[in-house]
């Protein structure tokens, strides 16, 4: 032979990632059995699946999960769309949600929509591109085009709304009873003596800021308080609106407010700074939202915490419920907030008054 001829080899086991018939070879086995033992979709003897489940370990072989996927119609991976991932309250439900997908074997892609139909919309269509098995989508403000409707029906994915609802849109939610937290934050306010309640909201094409408006009222109604059109701020859950809220509604001088959520209650906090104002001994005030960190501020701040990472681990909940085949009629589950009580509420500076006056009342002339 010739010194330049080129000789061809056969790639050794050693330089190639072990296959399917690698498997079925040390096993001793068909390659159907190998697959019906890797994708528990037979019937095989347990001497048979020892000896395959021994051959992958010892050849430290990795099934192609793309063809697998590709084969069964699955990828083991959920999408996720959230409006702001900057804002607090998404970290603890992404993490929820990521650890009750990896718990039931799947993987997730997070996707954040800064608030912006178009940028949502990129976002969807990646992810049905990508055949994820179901979505969990905080909605911006606003519907789904005709052309978005059509490309959701036709892709056949579950999808869960979380804290927003769509219009028009038949799917799961999970949400928090948002009416209920401001009547309890009003009724709380308003059953330690405050009268005069302002009130900050979300943007109201969003479902949550509607209902947490609607509780706002309710409660004012049920205590016998007066609805003052300029007590209340139209804001967008964001820091710089509620710095403006609190910039447009201080100067009212209202007894208390109630902010409905934590980056809205900052920029309000800074406003009320910047007038010269203190809480609580100026005005009281209730925040949307707990976080660990806010026992540092002073004053500690009231607020209505809503169960974060209850509303991740419940959204996925849900879709694997309908990707098991377990329910086929859209269902919307409501998480009950809670009530945490102190300082910024002024309940510690109206009960010390209610003392004083009822010594005064009991001392003698």
């Amino acid at each position: 032979m010739p010194k330049d001829a080129k000789r061809t080899r056969t790639p050794s086991r050693a330089s190639r990632a072990p296959s399917i018939y690698d498997v079925a070879r040390e096993a001793k086995v068909s390659v159907f059995t190998v697959s019906a033992v890797i994708n528990d979709t037979g019937r095989v003897s347990t001497t048979l699946a020892r000896r395959v489940e021994a051959a992958v370990r010892k050849l430290n072989y990795r099934p192609n999960l793309l063809a697998r996927s590709l084969a069964k119609q699955q990828t083991h991976t959920l999408g996720m769309v959230v409006t702001d991932i900057a804002n607090p309250f998404f970290p603890a439900i992404v993490r929820a949600a990521e650890d009750a997908a990896q718990r039931a074997g799947y993987s997730m892609l997070l996707c954040n929509s800064d608030d912006k139909e178009d940028k949502e919309a990129v976002y969807l269509e990646l992810l049905i591109s990508k055949r994820v098995d179901g979505i969990i989508l905080n909605k911006t403000p606003g519907v789904f085009t005709v052309a978005q409707r059509r490309m959701l029906d036709e892709a056949k994915i579950p999808i869960v709304l979380l804290m927003r609802t769509c219009s028009g849109l038949k799917t799961d939610v999970v949400q928090t009873d948002d009416r209920q937290g401001a009547i309890d934050a009003i009724s709380h306010l308003a059953r330690i003596g405050h009268k005069k309640i302002a009130f900050v909201s979300g943007p109201l094409n969003v479902s949550n800021a509607r209902a947490r408006r609607q509780g706002y009222c309710a409660a004012l109604e049920e205590w016998g308080l007066e609805y003052v059109p300029q007590l209340t701020f139209e804001g967008d859950y964001r820091i710089e609106s509620g710095h403006r809220a609190g910039h447009s509604l201080l100067p009212h001088r209202p007894d208390a407010v109630l902010v409905t959520n934590y980056l809205m209650t900052i920029g309000f906090m800074t406003a009320a700074e910047e007038i010269g104002l203190r809480c609580p001994e100026d005005f009281a005030l209730v925040s949307f939202d707990d976080y660990p960190w806010l026992g540092c501020f002073r004053p500690r701040l009231t607020t209505i915490e809503l169960p974060k990472y209850e509303l991740g681990d419940t959204a996925v909940r849900l879709i694997l419920e309908r990707l098991q085949g377990k329910r086929t009629q859209p269902v919307t589950v409501n998480l009950m907030p809670q009530l945490r009580v102190r300082e910024s509420c002024g309940f510690m500076l109206h009960s010390g008054r209610a003392q004083g006056a009822a010594m005064g009342r009991n001392q003698k002339p």
